[in-house]
């Protein structure tokens, strides 16, 4: 039996255009036809029949930067030490089908506490659950100067966190082979920091002094390409980058502060970009006073974004490959809220045409995921993973936003049925005990209430 779905309008993402007049068959969970309706083979008694004459059919969305063990966090201290890992990954599952249930059928997840993404990974893969293609890594590999070593040294990093401190090349190396042993699709490295906590002082590498040296960076990436294994690595600062694109990564996040020597290395090895835009966007648009980000992490990811716009639109001049991602798991990019709005940056920020930035979000993407030849694009042979949206994303691609607009989501030929619970956040992700938000010295009362001390 196969099933027969007609398109009203159909982004097979295999180019920046949509058609009309559209349809596409399914057999076993795979595309077996997809073409103008005229040329479609004919319907058997046996077929079913699917009408999405006034629709816009698309590939199922991917989003290459989610952390399904972050639990929407507020604070570092929530994210490593608070919640068993156990709890995390059965947490993690209900964010999986969030992410799914709004159109997003892959997700990539560079890098979470133990093995909580794996776990869900092979559950979903087992079939136990319902949720996502998976692709993940295991703990960060990260130094003294990169992200995860957020801890004084009297007290060191806690084993639930999200990095792996290694103290030498060796250590790393093994650190590397002990991931692959456990399973992970690719290794992700902490390649420099935040500017904003600036702990070494360094200003004049782009805000931020590359955790990893060249030749600790070449050896560690060397041995995981060797085990057959992809790299991404969270790299925002100039020194970061440009070591990373040297030693071949294959997916380089943020790369906010990149210089053009680093952009050609970017280039001559065929390394990927994710900006990962939407956490800095939705830092500097819903912080509020109060939050612990406001206002000096507020005012360091405007200058961030600033100078990513830059960076970011001549590497898409020069013609690098970019792909879509948001850090979601994080109280400011809550799962399955903010994932298409990486879309829409691209198109307003960084100069993409919403065809060239929804490739990003699907056929490009694909490109990291295991599996990528068998997602992304709406394609005989590939599996049928689609959205079927309300509206027109080639005219505004804000529309994917809307949860109303997400009409039907089809993974591997059959609709999703999934409806996560919607539990009390104090109860799944606010462990941290934070009494107060402020200090109230007599100057700070008087300012908010006009009291006169």
């Amino acid at each position: 039996m196969s099933t027969h779905i007609k398109c009203g309008m159909l982004f097979t993402a295999l180019d920046e255009n949509a058609q009309a007049n559209q349809t596409v068959v399914i057999d076993d969970g795979a595309f077996t036809f997809v073409g103008p309706s005229d040329q479609a083979p004919a319907v058997k008694d046996s077929d079913d029949v699917v009408e999405y004459g006034d629709r816009f059919v698309m590939p199922g969305l991917i989003d290459v930067h989610t952390h399904l063990a972050y639990g929407n966090a507020k604070t570092e201290e929530d994210i490593d030490i608070y919640g068993a890992v156990e709890f995390k990954a059965i947490r993690g599952l209900n964010f999986a089908q969030r992410c799914l249930r709004n159109g997003y059928t892959s997700l990539s997840n560079p890098g979470d506490a133990s093995r909580v993404t794996l776990s869900i990974r092979n559950a979903i893969d087992a079939g136990l659950f319902v949720g996502p293609r998976i692709t993940t890594a295991g703990p960060y590999v990260t130094s003294r100067q990169g992200l995860t070593d957020w801890y004084p040294t009297w007290i060191g990093q806690p084993v639930t966190s999200i990095g792996h401190l290694v103290h030498s090349p060796t250590e790393a190396i093994e650190e590397i082979r002990v991931q692959v042993k456990d399973g992970v699709d690719f290794l992700k490295f902490a390649m420099d920091g935040d500017k904003v906590m600036d702990p070494t002082g360094v200003t004049e590498f782009g805000g931020l002094m590359a955790a990893f040296n060249q030749d600790e960076t070449s050896a560690m990436f060397t041995e995981a390409h060797r085990l057959g294994k992809r790299v991404a690595v969270h790299a925002r600062g100039a020194e970061a980058t440009l070591y990373s694109a040297r030693a071949a990564a294959d997916l380089i996040f943020h790369t906010s502060w990149m210089t053009d020597e680093g952009l050609d290395a970017v280039l001559e090895n065929d390394c990927a970009l994710c900006p990962t835009l939407t956490l800095l966007y939705n830092n500097i648009e819903f912080s509020r006073p109060g939050d612990g980000a406001y206002p000096g992490f507020v005012d360091a990811h405007r200058e961030e974004f600033e100078s990513a716009c830059e960076v970011l639109t001549n590497a898409r001049k020069a013609g690098a490959t970019f792909m879509t991602g948001t850090d979601s798991g994080f109280a400011i990019t809550p799962y399955g809220e903010w994932h298409a709005r990486e879309i829409e940056i691209f198109v307003k920020h960084l100069g993409f045409s919403p065809g060239e930035a929804l490739r990003c979000a699907t056929f490009h993407a694909a490109k990291f995921l295991r599996n990528g030849d068998k997602v992304g694009a709406i394609e005989v042979g590939r599996w049928a993973d689609m959205v079927v949206v309300n509206g027109d994303p080639m005219a505004n691609v804000a529309v994917l936003q809307d949860p109303d607009a997400i009409d039907v989501v089809w993974l591997g030929g059959d609709i999703v049925d999934v409806d996560p619970a919607e539990p009390d956040p104090r109860l799944i992700s606010d462990f941290s005990y934070n009494m107060w938000n402020d200090l109230y010295t007599r100057d700070r009362v008087e300012a908010l209430d006009g009291r006169n001390w």
